[in-house]
This record gives C-alpha cells, sequence and structure tokens, in this order.
C-alpha cells in the first residue's frame, strides 16, 4: 500500500483552531508527517510582532503529541523549505489562503527536475464575525483563541510574547477561552528591579493595563539578596474590575557568583548574562533561566509559575464573567 509522505507549514504565531484544523488534516492524511515552522528572521520579514521560535516549535510539538501523532518539525527560512526534507515528500497540505504558495512551491520542485506535488486543501476555520480566524486577530485581543469575542477579556502590562502567552495558558486553564491584550506600560521602577521594587514594578503594571478589560495582569522579575547569594524571583500581580489585586510569585533562583557580583555592580541581569554567555543562546531562547538550568526550564514557564500563584486565591471565585 502506498504511504503518505506529506508536509505542512507555517508560521503557526498563536496555535488556534484554524492551525489545528490543518494538523489535523495533515495527520489524518499522512503515514509520515513533516512540519515546517518559519523562523524568526522569515516570520518577521512579513509580520510586526512574532512569538519566538521555541515556542511556536513547542506549541505545535504538544499538540502533535497530544493526538498521540508523531511528526518532525523543522525551521523553515524560505517559502521551499529544506530540500533534504521537501525533496523527499509527495504531498503539501495547504489552506484555502495558502493553496497558491503550495501552487508556487510544486512548480519550484518540478524545476528541480521532481514530480509535482499533490496539493490537500483544508478549508479556512471562522471566528465569530465571519471572517478568517488569524493569529493577528489572537495577539491583539480581537478573538479568543477559538475565535470568540463573548468571553473574559485579559490585558497584559507588557508586549513581551513570553509572558503574554504565559498570561493566556494559565488564564485559558482557568477561564476557558479568554481574549488577551498586550499593553505597554510603565513599571515605574528600575530596569533592575531589586527587592521591593519588584512587587511595586508587578503592580504598576497591572493597574496601568487594565482600562475597561476584566482582568489585567502585571508581571516583574527582580533580584534580592537573601541566604548569601543573588535571588531572581518573578512576581505577578493580577487586577480586576472591582480592584481587588491578587498577588503570587514564581520559583526563585540564585545566579552564578560572576553573574550576581556585575549585577550588584550596577549591570541589569541581561547585560549580565549577555556579557558572560552566548548571546545566541539568550536572546530569543529560553532565557537566562533556560540558559542556567540547561533547557531544564525556561522562561515561559517560569512566568506561568508566577501568574498561576497569583490567581490561586481567585480560583474559587465567580468575581469575572465575560
Amino acid at each position: 500500500m502506498f504511504a503518505v509522505k506529506a508536509a505542512v507549514a507555517g508560521t503557526f504565531n498563536v496555535l488556534h483552531e484554524g492551525h489545528k484544523a490543518l494538523l489535523d488534516h495533515a495527520m489524518w492524511m499522512a503515514d509520515e508527517l513533516y512540519i515546517g515552522i518559519t523562523s524568526d528572521r522569515m516570520a518577521s520579514e512579513t509580520r510586526t510582532e512574532v512569538v519566538p521560535y521555541y515556542l511556536r516549535k513547542k506549541a505545535v510539538e504538544d499538540y502533535v503529541a497530544s493526538k498521540n501523532e508523531v511528526a518532525i518539525v523543522f525551521p523553515i527560512d524560505d517559502i521551499y523549505g529544506p530540500p533534504e526534507i521537501m525533496d523527499s515528500i509527495d504531498t503539501l497540505i495547504v489552506s484555502e489562503e495558502t493553496q497558491s504558495n503550495g501552487e508556487l512551491v510544486s512548480r519550484m520542485r518540478v524545476k528541480r527536475g521532481l514530480d509535482p506535488l499533490k496539493l490537500s486543501v483544508v478549508n479556512i476555520v471562522p471566528d465569530c464575525n465571519g471572517n478568517k480566524l488569524s493569529a493577528t486577530d489572537v495577539m491583539n485581543g480581537s478573538v479568543s483563541r477559538d475565535g470568540r469575542s463573548d468571553v473574559v477579556r485579559v490585558a497584559v502590562g507588557s508586549t513581551n510574547r513570553v509572558k503574554v502567552e504565559a498570561v493566556r495558558e494559565i488564564m485559558e486553564s482557568v477561564y476557558g477561552s479568554v481574549r488577551v491584550y498586550a499593553v505597554d506600560v510603565p513599571s515605574g521602577v528600575p530596569e533592575q528591579p531589586f527587592g521591593e521594587e519588584t512587587h511595586r514594578g508587578a503592580v504598576n503594571r497591572a493597574k496601568g493595563a487594565i482600562g475597561d478589560r476584566d482582568l489585567s495582569v502585571g508581571i516583574e522579575a527582580g533580584v534580592f539578596e537573601m541566604y548569601g547569594e543573588l535571588i531572581d524571583i518573578q512576581h505577578c500581580a493580577v487586577l480586576d474590575r472591582d480592584g481587588r489585586i491578587t498577588v503570587g510569585m514564581g520559583s526563585g533562583f540564585a545566579y552564578p557568583k560572576k553573574v550576581a557580583e556585575l549585577v550588584r555592580s550596577g549591570m541589569t541581569v541581561g547585560q549580565a548574562m549577555d556579557s558572560l554567555c552566548d548571546k545566541d543562546s539568550i536572546g530569543h531562547s529560553e532565557g537566562a533561566i533556560g540558559y542556567l538550568s540547561k533547557g531544564r526550564l525556561d522562561r515561559k514557564d517560569l512566568t506561568k509559575q508566577s501568574v498561576l500563584a497569583a490567581m490561586i486565591p481567585r480560583l474559587e471565585d465567580d468575581r469575572v464573567h465575560p
């Protein structure tokens, strides 16, 4: 029996129901599945906001694993993808929107002396307004990840996509569908907070972001002198429309002596890490905690800890309604 070797590709900026429909079809069709995800460089050429590649890759891998399926996930830097992979496939799964790109890839393949690709087209998933469900609309808070607008609205006092996506996942675990807004607000504390400044920065961010939303979340990472070490502890503050604030913290960890000395001398943690470590390992990847833990814990998971801790007093509440 003929085995289908198929590929599907996309940016998967925020994994939503449209992406899941595409992946579901690919997993159903393929005996051997390859999933290409645009690199940060390629994605940034056409988008103003890009969730770091490592987060997009993990979201896709986790979804595939949740279906008890297996796929090879790889980065792509151009429309064709790595020839060593793409030259070996026979089927390309595309959406109605990306069908023309699939046809272009097939023509490029023929020019290489290979057989044309079979294209399998998946219907676009609409949002509640009948428009195409898009990652852009999810990221700007127009709709939730499943295309709804009648859901809890959550503002995040930061445009850092790691923080925003961490908040999205925790709030979805509590409320189901949510609309999440990234709001650029000042922390009101130094770039590198020490001690009590950390809590104050988190509260300031939550207060600055709330607007007319149901909840707002402020997140601030700071350092504390404890037990003879310089300890990093991330603080989170959650504010609701009634003015109630709940707070939580992530797990603390001690910086290596050389990093601690530079921070105490006036550098930020980021500057200290950049001066001592491989910047490419830190910049758009798992952050300082990912580097120091050798990938065992990344900054998104560390952020999720603090957000969940701040939500604990609310888990039995019915204060927030869409």
